[in-house]
């Protein structure tokens, strides 16, 4: 048998006809950038996560930046970010000319530890960036108190976490803003790329939509420094679609990690994933530990099954951070997933064989 890692394909088979009218609708008015069906999907978005504003955007590594550019960040501020993340959050504050400043993550969450935040923090700190991993939400209310202390703004990376909770309010306007992206192998994806940003501050909301459209207030008056951050209609269009059926596909996805859970909690040689008491998981990726990573991914390679490495080398060893001066040891939670983690196959499409399938060879291999 078979196992993708993720089946875009079976996704986009079961709604082909909703999307291709709708993207249809896009070339018959020819509205190729931003227009209609952004604007729906903005406000469906918004909506959906509480958030009185939302302004769809290029990429979510664009979503990262907006915020940060909006409130003034320059060259030589800090932010902090956890080293457990993709890099993209880090691109938020390099792309301001700002220095990413990295700290450890909780053992059993993933996400940033709150009680290492603040030994981190300087005269040169601006901003914390809390990021929502593998789907579930960052401790919020220590970030919260953290940066009231410190005067610090505090940002919200909800890349993969479309849909998630806290203490039963969904992410997205948790902090000042939270960025999200649509890349395709998201819980919400595109078909290519995009993204999006969340706020409930108007004046930010201002800021960040002049920004996304080269700073204009209207059509060539640029009252501000700005980018071309502009969402594809036809992106639009795919994703407004798709909204429709985000809170069915995500139950599924919760689902499919029961199941999981359930079958493999007696495989003492692994490390599942733990869901916070103060968290609703959304489960963008189910990602267990083991020592034995590397030959286990081969293993279920040879057995059909494809896995996920996320991330095998943390941020702060990365060549293109190496002018920080970080080394290995100092973040030593996030350098021990990124040698024992290993993702599982997750999509709302896959079925009780698959699942059961996977299950079996990993206990196999043990």
């Amino acid at each position: 048998m078979k196992v993708p890692f993720l089946d875009l394909k079976s996704n986009y088979i079961a709604i082909k006809d909703e999307i291709a009218s709708a993207i249809n609708e896009v070339l018959d008015h020819t509205a190729y950038i931003l227009g209609e069906k952004v604007v729906n999907f903005e406000q469906v978005f918004a909506k959906a996560h509480d958030a009185k504003y939302c302004y769809a955007v290029s990429s979510g590594t664009d979503a990262n930046h907006l915020p940060l550019w909006a409130l003034g960040i320059k060259p030589g501020d800090e932010i902090i970010i956890p080293a457990n993340t993709f890099i993209a959050t880090a691109w938020g504050a390099t792309l301001c000319g700002a220095i990413p400043v990295f700290v450890d993550c909780e053992p059993n969450s993933y996400n940033i530890d709150p009680k290492k935040i603040e030994q981190a923090v300087t005269s040169k700190t601006k901003a914390i960036v809390a990021v929502h991993l593998y789907g579930q939400s960052a401790d919020m209310d220590p970030l919260q108190k953290i940066a009231h202390k410190h005067k610090l703004y505090l940002l919200e990376d909800a890349a993969q976490a479309h849909l998630a909770e806290y203490k039963g309010k969904k992410v997205g306007t948790l902090g000042l803003a939270a960025s999200f992206s649509f890349y395709p192998g998201k819980n919400l994806g595109a078909y290519g790329e995009g993204g999006a940003l969340t706020t409930n501050d108007e004046k930010l909301a201002n800021l960040c939509k002049m920004i996304r459209e080269h700073g204009q207030s209207q059509k060539y008056h640029h009252e501000v420094y700005g980018h071309n951050y502009r969402m594809e209609g036809i992106q639009g269009a795919v994703l407004g679609v798709k909204m429709k059926y985000l809170e069915k596909w995500t139950n599924q996805r919760r689902v499919i990690a029961d199941k999981y859970n359930h079958l493999l909690k007696d495989v003492s040689q692994i490390v599942l994933p733990m869901e916070m008491p103060y968290a609703k998981h959304v489960y963008h990726l189910y990602v267990i530990q083991t020592a034995h990573r590397d030959k286990l991914q081969t293993y279920l390679a040879d057995q059909g099954i494809s896995t996920g490495m996320h991330y095998p080398l943390p941020l702060h060893l990365q060549n293109c951070f190496k002018h920080l001066g970080y080394k290995k040891g100092d973040f030593p939670i996030t350098e021990k997933l990124a040698d024992q983690c290993l993702s599982l196959p997750m999509f709302p499409e896959m079925t009780e064989e698959q699942i059961y399938y996977v299950v079996d060879k990993i206990k196999l291999f043990y």
